[in-house]
């Protein structure tokens, strides 16, 4: 197995749906852009829609007006740019950039599996169940070790409900309450806790933040892993290569009432079941 970076995963995910797009994707433009409070998104001229966490923490120039122009120099340009101007956009280390080149490659992948596209690289075959959530479709037994990277609150509820082991990985502890503080661990031992896990869940947002490869890596073989999150919503060649068991992402379904809700401020808790469903993507 080749030895990945999570810039090498993105790079593969662009490579595979420039493939599948062909000569189209150099006439597609982005016709709206948003960055909202939790999620930013955008919708691509053929209609499709895509979503990306909006890394609020990592940007540190946004503090003042003059340093936060300098973190997204395009404002008021962003509306009729050429997609592929926005998947270049996922590698010149500017973080809203790239927020919303991942965007823009999650609605890539819609169109590329609306149009049949079910097929990896190698030949893997996988399948898209709409209306799933990934992490419920999983059965878990009690004797299994479960390591969650990310304060995601549905997920460690479940676990706890069922009475499940599991340790959370979380860089803010403040984003845990009561009982959940009892199985937290700071982000940077990791290395302490992954290579023990039977069962992986990592939060979408490590693809954004160049977290993912080394996480999995650390990974012990046999081991199952989900990937989850709206950022997750893009083809899955690279991620099953490497280790990646299943992937949990979302389809917008109404690409303009999905912009608009995260643009006030909205959340999956606003946007579920009206403008976008879950998307459970597994190899068959």
């Amino acid at each position: 197995m080749i030895m990945m970076t999570s810039n090498l995963f993105l790079e593969k995910t662009v490579e595979r749906t420039r493939a599948l797009a062909g000569s189209e994707l150099d006439e597609i433009t982005v016709e709206r852009a948003v960055f909202g409070l939790f999620y930013s998104g955008v919708k691509i001229s053929t209609g499709q829609g895509g979503l990306c966490f909006t890394p609020v923490k990592g940007m540190p120039e946004a503090v003042c007006c003059p340093s936060s122009a300098k973190a997204m120099p395009l404002s008021g340009k962003l509306a009729g740019r050429k997609v592929a101007k926005y998947l270049a956009d996922i590698f010149d280390g500017n973080i809203l950039r790239r927020t919303l080149g991942i965007a823009a490659l999650n609605a890539l992948s819609t169109l590329c599996w609306e149009r049949g596209a079910y097929i990896t690289a190698d030949g893997t075959a996988y399948a898209l169940r709409k209306s799933k959530d990934a992490f419920e479709e999983l059965e878990i037994a009690q004797d299994e070790r479960v390591a969650v990277v990310g304060a995601m609150v549905p997920i460690l509820k479940k676990l706890a409900r069922e009475g499940h082991d599991y340790t959370v990985l979380e860089m803010d502890s403040r984003t845990l309450k009561g009982d959940e503080l009892a199985h937290y661990r700071p982000a940077n031992e990791a290395g302490q806790v992954i290579p023990h896990a039977d069962l992986l869940v990592l939060t979408g947002v490590t693809i954004l933040n160049d977290t993912l490869a080394g996480l999995l890596d650390m990974a012990k073989p046999g081991a199952r892993v989900l990937v989850i999150g709206p950022t997750a919503s893009m083809l899955p060649d690279a991620f099953f290569a490497h280790g990646v068991t299943m992937m949990g992402g979302v389809i917008v379904t109404d690409t303009d009432v999905a912009l608009d809700i995260i643009s006030e401020a909205g959340s999956g808790y606003h946007f579920y079941g009206k403008s976008a469903e879950r998307l459970l993507i597994e190899k068959l």
